[in-house]
């Protein structure tokens, strides 16, 4: 599997990524630079975390202008497979490719510490394999993570089994102190209705060697090259 993992001005989390999918799954991995405007035949595109443009305006609101954006965005609509985490999912929901927004934690304090997030469908690209309601330990490095929409959608989202993951304790109990950022319905990541982009706030890529003492996030890749690698 090819996969391209961008790059912009403030990214800080590209290497973890281009480190996980190259090292640890034994990946073909290429950086695309935000000026770029060739996806290089990539069969994923991952969006990593960081400050893209400084955060200036909001989170992702101007990155998502950028000349490799526009290529993402067709790529996208045309079925290509998408993975935003943090900045990512926040330029993600930026540029329309997901529902949604991700607004100022409520605390209004940056939160970066391990959480614990559940499965809520196996009906992804990247939660194939993931065992539904199973709390995994994942990290998240955000000041603006708290996902919110209107109702309409909050609706749309759950009867159209959007939802992938959701702040939970050790046990998977989801509730209010389980919150690290006063995420709606405690919301962590979701995909798109055709099912081919990913966003999530927690960090799977900074879970994945035992050598670090967690390697929780493993399952998600797992399941993304399992289904890719069958076709």
């Amino acid at each position: 599997m090819k996969i391209g993992v961008l790059i912009f001005p403030g990214s800080n989390c590209d290497k973890d990524a281009v480190w996980a999918f190259q090292n640890m799954f034994g990946q073909e991995v290429v950086e695309l630079w935000h000026k770029d405007t060739d996806l290089q035949n990539v069969d994923l595109v991952f969006l990593p975390g960081g400050f893209s443009y400084g955060d200036y305006l909001r989170s992702g609101a101007i990155a998502r202008f950028s000349p490799i954006m526009q290529s993402v965005i067709e790529f996208a609509n045309n079925g290509g497979l998408v993975w935003g985490v943090c900045n990512g999912f926040q330029i993600l929901c930026e540029s329309g490719l997901l529902p949604g927004a991700l607004l100022h934690n409520n605390h209004q304090k940056f939160n970066c510490k391990n959480v614990f997030i559940k499965t809520e469908t196996n009906n992804s690209k990247i939660t194939s394999l993931n065992e539904v309601g199973k709390a995994l330990k994942i990290p998240i490095a955000h000041g603006e993570g708290r996902f919110y929409c209107n109702e309409e959608l909050l609706k749309d989202l759950k009867a159209n089994d959007q939802i992938l993951f959701r702040y939970c304790d050790e046990n998977g109990n989801v509730s209010a102190e389980t919150n690290p950022n006063g995420a709606l319905d405690n919301i962590a990541g979701i995909c798109n209705k055709n099912r081919n982009v990913f966003g999530m706030m927690p960090h799977p890529e900074r879970a994945v060697d035992a050598d670090i003492y967690n390697n929780d996030g493993r399952i998600m890749f797992e399941s993304l090259l399992q289904l890719v690698d069958a076709k």
